[in-house]
């Protein structure tokens, strides 16, 4: 739906400290500098939509992204809608990308002893907004030697 060009591209969701995320897109190219686009989401197909209440506006004071707070996916999903004043037409996204920027483990801890001539290092999982299960975590410790 809309009309050909207008459609918002690269739209692409950040998760950062576990209940915040960033949206962000880029103006469709043959949108005229009058288009504006309003972004709505919902994390489950049961529930209505939610209009973003602080857009990320570029120079023209078009809306290219949103700013959301308290942000909980129970599951997997999340759908996302964006309608536009173009023609008062919907603009659909055909894709889009969810990413996460995890926060450092918690509770880590060093106990190096002389004897073993080796330290151990424990920590637990970070808080993750919808991750559930842990083991497909991977993590890397740098070990600097002051």
């Amino acid at each position: 739906a809309g009309m050909n060009g207008t459609a918002i591209e690269n739209f692409v969701c950040v998760i950062f400290n576990v209940s915040f995320m960033n949206c962000t897109w880029h103006v469709g190219r043959t949108a005229s500098g009058d288009t504006q686009y309003f972004l709505y989401w919902k994390t489950s197909r049961k529930e209505d939509f939610t209009e973003c209440q602080d857009y990320i506006e570029d120079n023209c004071g078009r809306h290219t992204g949103c700013r959301f707070r308290n942000v909980t996916i129970e599951k997997i999903r999340a759908y996302f809608l964006v309608n536009g004043s173009v023609s008062g037409q919907n603009i659909h996204i055909s894709d889009y990308i969810i990413v996460e920027k995890l926060t450092p483990p918690l509770n880590v801890t060093v106990n190096c002893t002389e004897t073993s001539h080796g330290c151990e290092i424990r920590w637990q999982p970070p808080h993750t907004s919808h991750v559930k299960t842990y083991a497909c975590f991977k993590y890397e410790i740098v070990i600097e030697n002051k």
